[in-house]
Order: structure tokens, then C-alpha cells, then sequence
């Protein structure tokens, strides 16, 4: 999924420091060498931002230019540190620190917390969710889960950004940052989860930074210690720093210059948690004589799917968008983005299953594919669709590979039996390495053939899978390898936390995707109010969410879908919007204000409502004029306001009457005819026909809507309320099956 576990094949040392640089492109070979002086490095997505910071810390390393041990290399996850120090292991380059920052920081609390302070460093809160609780109690408040994830997420947000309880509600009001309660009572449930903390000797993940940041600060003897041991720091993902990681990280250089940051102001997508592109930007400011290179050679995507990525950004607005990277593929051509709209969710999430059993089937690994959404409580229609379709998946995100259980009594196994050796009655008949590691780990759980379904079982299995094809390829790198030399390997790479890949659909949310990256990625409900999410009212919110959808266009190699359904479920109001940002590049939208002219290519597939789901596809129908406003004459595109005949911001000249009792006749049709009232008419196609107020079936027919079907079922009941006429009965046919 990532690019460090995209191969598991194991390559070998570069021999010299030479050949540690052979392979780069001219700017990530700048990269390399610029070990001296502050660096900075604007690395867009999929263009190697990793592997040419790797290959930098290990020709310095490798060239006696840079100590191992005085490099303290920083970024944001578990995941991506665990990524560096596995590249930087196969660099040849041990001994250099790669840690979150959080990790970082917490070694150092450890070690100095006793000559500082004294005594032993408080326990670390591991989650402070029932803390936040019993805080909020204390208040006389009762929060359900929803609400005391949001006001943990204040909380750390307040402490990011070195805010106090008693400054919460002025810098509420200053950012403009929407509170999920009253800023007044949340500063209190803020000062009394503070109170508890120290009631209890505890300390959590923010106190951490905070923490050292003040020893750091007071004690001027020990921030030469650490300076004397770190003297050349690397800081990846550096659009996501907060105001406090800023801060630490200033104390841990001082009046240095050896520091190389890298970052994508257009993958800012964490400012919800005090992350600020803005140290980014302003780098060059704060170091005039700073090197600056660019990276833009995408290795990832095809030409499609970039051309897609930098057509969204050519309309982003803001600080970050005027520093955007203009992207260009590496790669050969492949498949246009696939844009399909779908009557309602759960259609979109059966076809989008069956489209990735054909993506299967036609040779993609199942876990080189990944099911996208804004919100985590988008997963489940998913979930349900692929274990229906018999296809496996994994809900994991962050979880650590080697921290399953199955995982860890794997190693167990293989450990005993390296010791075992030949006595081990399990290997009898086992020659080479592969055919061991399968003999062990057929005692806890693993087949020739993946079990049906999906699951625990399932999940379990697939672990075990990526355990055996890891020694497939060790052995086929390292011929001769015994089960003593997999586990030294195994044991490496749970230290740096180097995973092999699990063969499942990745289900994860927008935020999750953030680093990896997969051959066919589906970015699914792109819906307004979902994308960009409702709450998302400011423009930098918005353009925020710009970026999060950027960020999941760019998680693709090859394949790229995007969809959207109408309606929540089937037979409801189909009254939604496909998202803005997608106006102006997939077919048939017009654009807003876009820099550029980027087009979008592809095909646009409305796919079928549930109840048309196996149909005979309908005989191709010819071009249609161009439909024009009524009003201001401009093309129309979008299906609603073809229905209307005008744009939906020119002023509307319906009578509202007439649809007042256009809709309750509706309703009552629907009603005797059993099904919902939008098979009748849609919502847009009464308004129209309460503007157009026609008086002739001509006049009715060629309202878009209504057609030759609908105008001999309805046709004479709604010419007769045009006209103010009473209605008695209803239609006698069937439901209408269009």
C-alpha cells in the first residue's frame, strides 16, 4: 500500500555512497547532496519524497559526512517513521533516529524528567477520552460519544496551539474555529481535565510536548545536551507541523542551520488538530539563504489521474493554492477516471464491490485496492457490499502489523522452530524456506487457499498470508536463507516497524489514506455536504476540503473511480448534488472560476438505481440539442436545471400555488399507486411545471421530466391543475417501473 511495502522483494546494500545515489532523478540527487545549511524541499504527491530524503541521510552517512547517531529524523505517524527506518536499514544507514515527533520527545521527558524535576515521570495517559468524560460530569454534563470525541479534539487542539483553559474562548473567536459547544463551558471542562490530571499524576500525548518544551526552555544545561547529541535534523510532512511542534523543534536546532524539512502546502488537510502550513511557506523568510528544491516528477499516477489532480488545484483559492505544485506524470498512459452517479448509496456501494471483483479478476491484488470516504460511518454499506460480493477487506488504517496477535504467535512458531532446526517434526519434508515457513504457520491457521467469506478468519488468514509471501521473497533475494535468518529479518522489521502487505480492500477515510497509495483507488459518496463536509463553512474549510480530496485523487496509480448517489436509500428524495470540486472537470459540468481550462477526461456512467440492476442496458439514444436557460440563455449541463429550463441562480417565476397543489397531488398519486412520490414526479419537474404553467399537452411534453409515458399517465390531471380545475381519482396503471 505504501510505497515501502508496495514490493516486498528485499534489495541489496548499495555497495558505496556513490551508489546510493544512483537511480534518483536530478532534483531528488539535489536533494542528496545538499547536506549542509537549511534545506527545503516542496515535494508534491507521488514524487519520491521519501526515498530522496532516505537517500540523503544515508549518502551522508554512508559518504562520513553525517554521524548516524547525531540524526534525529521527525515526521507524523508510527507508519511513516516505521517506513524510513526500514528504507534507511536497506540504505545501509542503522543507527540514525527516525521517530514521531511525540516519540521523540518522550525519550528525551524519560531520560532528563528525573535531573529536572525529580522523582519518576508522571504515567501517560493512554486515552483520554473517560478523563474528558468524568471532567465534562464534574461540570454536570453528560456527553455522548459523539459529542466527547469532538471536545477531546478541542482540548488537543487548544494544547497544540499552547492555548490555556482561560484563553480558549478569545482564540475560539479569533480563528473563527466553530466549537462544538459553548467555548465558555468547554474552557471549563478544559481547566477541569487539567485539574484531574494533576489530581491523579498523569500526563498525555500534548503534555508530552509541552513538557519538554519547558525543560528545554528553563533549562538551558540540558538543551545543549540535546543539541549536542542531534545536530542535523530532518522533518518530513512539514505542512502539518503545529505552533508547539514548531516550537520544540526550534529548541532542539537553536542557532543551527543543519535542517531539511519537506512538505506539500496542498496536503494540508490536519489544521482541525493546530496543523499550520505556514512554517512551510514562510521557511525562506525565516532562512533567507535556504536551498529550495522542487519535486514535481509524479512516479506514481498516470498521466489521467494527474491531469485530474492538477485541474482540482488549478481552482483552489488561498495561500496554499498560490504555492501549488504543477504535477507531471512519470508513468505510461493508463485509464481515464470512471465519474458514475447512482440513484442511491447502497447501488453505489454494490456496483462499486462488483467493479473491484472484475478489478480482481482481471489480475489487480486485492490489496492493491482501496474504498475512500470523508467519514469513518461511510464504511459500513461498504463493508456489507464486499463481504457480499466475496470479496476480502480490511478495516485496519494504523493498526500495527506486527502488534496483531496472530502476527506475534506466528513469530513465536518460527522462532521455536529455527531452534529446533531439523528435530522439528514439522518440517520433515520441508526443504527450502518457503515450504517451512508454510509447514509452521499451517498450525495457526494458514491454507493453500484463503477461507470464504471475510472476517476474523478471514483477517487472520490474510496476516498469516503476508508472513509467507514475505519468505518467498526473502528466500528468492537471499537463496540459501534458513528460518534463523527470516526471523533476524522479521525481528528488524518489527523494530522499525517495516510491514509486509495484507492481501485485502483497504476501507479507510480520507484522512487515513494520507501517505499511502494503491493501484485502484475508489473515492466514493462524493456528494455535497459530504465533500466538502456541511460543517466546512469558511473559505479556508472549504479549501481544506479541496485538499482532502486531492490528496485521495492522488492515493491512485491507475485505476481512479468517483461517484456519487442521489439519495440515501432506494426510493428516497433524490435531491443531491454531486461536489462542487468536481465541477468544470468531469464530463458534462461546467466549471467556476477555474485557473487554467483543466478539463477532466473519461466517460460519465449513471449508474443503475437497485431496482434496474441487471437490466438489458437501453438502446442508444441519439445526441440531444443543447438545453438553454430560459432566462439568461447560458448552456445548461447539470439535470436539475435542464428539468427547470434555467440556471438555478436566475430568478424563479413559479407559481406557488400552482406547486403547492402539483405536490399534494403528488403525494397523493404516489400513495394509490404504492411507491415514493419522486416515480411519480420529481421535486424539479413539478417546479418547472408550476414556471411553464403549460396549458397544451405540447406545451407539458417537452418539459424535461415528463415525456410521452408520463404525459398519457398524468397528462390530464395535471393540464386540469394548470388550469385550476378540480381533481377527482387517480391514475389506474401499474407503478411506473422508469
Amino acid at each position: 500500500m505504501t510505497a515501502a511495502t508496495h514490493s516486498t522483494l528485499f534489495p541489496q546494500v548499495p555497495e558505496t555512497p556513490d551508489a546510493v545515489l544512483d537511480g534518483l532523478d536530478p532534483e531528488q540527487r539535489e536533494v542528496a547532496l545538499a547536506l549542509h545549511g537549511p534545506v527545503c524541499v516542496l515535494a508534491g504527491a507521488g514524487t519520491g519524497k521519501t526515498r530522496a530524503l532516505t537517500h540523503r541521510i544515508a549518502y551522508g552517512v554512508r559518504a562520513g559526512i553525517l554521524q548516524p547517531a547525531t540524526v534525529l529524523a521527525v515526521t507524523f505517524t508510527n507508519r511513516a517513521a516505521g517506513e524510513m527506518r526500514g528504507r534507511l536499514r536497506q540504505l545501509g544507514a542503522t543507527g540514525v533516529q527516525a521517530r514521531t515527533f511525540h516519540s521523540a520527545a518522550l525519550r528525551q521527558l524519560q531520560y532528563f524528567w528525573p535531573k529536572a524535576v525529580g522523582g519518576e515521570l508522571p504515567r501517560l495517559l493512554e486515552r483520554k477520552v473517560q478523563l474528558v468524560a468524568e471532567a465534562a460530569a464534574r461540570c454536570e454534563l453528560r456527553l455522548d460519544r459523539n459529542e466527547l470525541r469532538d471536545v477531546t479534539g478541542e482540548i488537543e487542539w487548544a494544547k497544540v496551539t499552547q492555548t490555556v483553559p482561560a484563553d480558549y474562548p478569545a482564540a475560539v473567536a479569533k480563528t473563527q474555529r466553530d466549537a462544538p459547544r459553548d467555548p465558555a463551558v468547554l474552557a471549563q471542562i478544559y481547566s477541569t481535565y487539567e485539574q484531574l490530571k494533576r489530581d491523579r499524576s498523569v500526563i498525555d500525548f500534548e503534555d508530552v510536548l509541552l513538557l519538554t518544551v519547558g525543560i528545554l526552555q528553563d533549562r538551558n544545561d540540558i538543551a545543549e545536551h540535546v543539541r549536542g547529541q542531534y545536530q542535523h535534523f530532518v522533518v518530513d510532512e512539514y505542512q502539518d507541523v503545529s505552533p508547539l511542534q514548531q516550537r520544540l523543534l526550534d529548541l532542539w536546532v537553536g542557532d543551527r542551520d543543519d535542517l531539511c524539512v519537506v512538505g506539500d502546502a496542498s496536503q494540508t488537510i490536519y489544521s482541525f488538530t493546530g496543523a499550520t502550513p505556514d512554517h512551510l511557506l514562510n521557511f525562506r523568510t525565516r532562512h533567507p539563504g535556504a536551498t529550495v528544491v522542487k519535486l514535481v516528477r509524479d512516479y506514481r499516477s498516470t498521466p489521467q489521474v494527474v491531469h485530474l489532480a492538477n485541474g482540482l488545484l488549478s481552482q483552489a483559492h488561498g495561500k496554499a493554492a498560490d504555492h501549488r505544485l504543477e504535477l507531471v506524470s512519470q508513468r505510461d498512459k493508463g485509464p481515464e477516471p470512471v465519474y458514475t452517479e447512482y440513484g442511491d448509496e447502497p447501488t453505489e456501494a454494490e456496483s462499486t464491490a462488483r467493479r473491484i471483483r472484475d478489478l480482481i479478476a482481471a489480475g489487480v491484488p486485492a490489496g492493491e485496492i482501496a474504498v475512500l470516504y470523508r467519514v469513518n460511518s461511510q464504511s459500513e454499506v461498504y463493508e456489507q457490499a464486499l463481504a457480499d460480493a466475496g470479496v476480502p477487506y480490511q478495516l485496519r488504517g494504523a493498526e500495527r502489523f506486527f502488534e496483531r496477535a496472530e502476527v506475534r504467535e506466528a513469530g513465536t512458531a518460527l522462532r521455536g522452530a529455527a531452534r529446533a532446526g531439523r528435530n522439528d517434526s514439522l518440517l520433515d519434508g520441508a526443504e527450502d524456506l518457503a515450504s517451512q515457513v508454510r509447514a509452521v504457520l499451517s498450525t495457526k491457521g494458514w491454507t493453500g487457499r484463503p477461507p470464504a467469506g471475510s472476517g476474523a478468519v478471514r483477517d487472520r488468514w490474510e496476516s498469516l498470508a503476508a508472513l509467507v509471501r514475505l519468505a518467498e521473497d526473502f528466500e528468492a533475494a537471499k537463496p540459501g536463507a534458513t528460518l534463523t535468518d527470516l526471523v533476524r529479518e522479521l525481528d528488524e522489521r518489527a523494530a522499525a516497524q517495516h510491514a509486509p502487505t495484507v492481501q485485502g480492500v483497504t476501507l479507510a477515510s480520507l484522512h487515513a489514506a494520507k501517505g499511502l497509495e494503491w493501484d485502484a483507488v475508489f473515492l466514493v459518496g462524493l456528494t455535497e455536504g459530504m465533500m466538502p463536509i456541511a460543517y466546512a463553512k469558511t473559505d479556508e474549510q472549504v479549501e481544506e476540503e479541496r485538499r482532502l480530496l486531492y490528496v485521495g485523487i492522488t492515493r491512485a496509480r491507475i485505476h481512479l473511480s468517483l461517484s456519487w448517489a442521489l439519495s440515501r436509500s432506494p426510493g428516497g428524495r433524490a435531491n443531491r448534488r454531486p461536489t462542487r470540486f468536481l465541477n468544470g472537470l468531469r464530463p458534462g459540468s461546467t466549471g467556476a472560476g477555474t485557473r487554467g481550462g483543466v478539463g477532466g477526461g473519461g466517460g460519465i456512467d449513471r449508474g443503475a438505481s437497485r431496482a434496474a440492476v441487471g437490466r438489458t442496458p437501453a438502446v442508444e439514444r441519439r445526441p440531444r440539442s443543447p438545453v438553454r436557460c430560459r432566462v439568461c440563455g447560458r448552456t445548461l449541463t447539470d439535470a436539475g436545471e435542464m428539468k427547470l429550463m434555467r440556471c438555478e441562480e436566475c430568478p424563479s417565476d413559479m407559481d406557488e400555488a400552482l406547486y403547492g397543489r402539483l405536490y399534494d397531488w403528488r403525494a397523493a398519486q404516489a400513495a394509490l399507486l404504492g411507491q415514493p412520490d419522486f416515480c411519480v414526479f420529481t421535486e424539479k419537474t413539478l417546479m418547472a411545471i408550476a414556471e411553464a404553467v403549460p396549458s397544451t399537452e405540447g406545451e407539458l411534453v417537452v418539459i424535461a421530466g415528463v415525456g410521452n409515458r408520463k404525459l398519457s399517465r398524468f397528462g390530464t390531471d395535471v393540464l386540469a391543475i394548470c388550469a385550476g380545475e378540480a381533481i377527482d381519482g387517480a391514475s389506474e396503471e401499474g407503478p411506473d417501473e422508469t
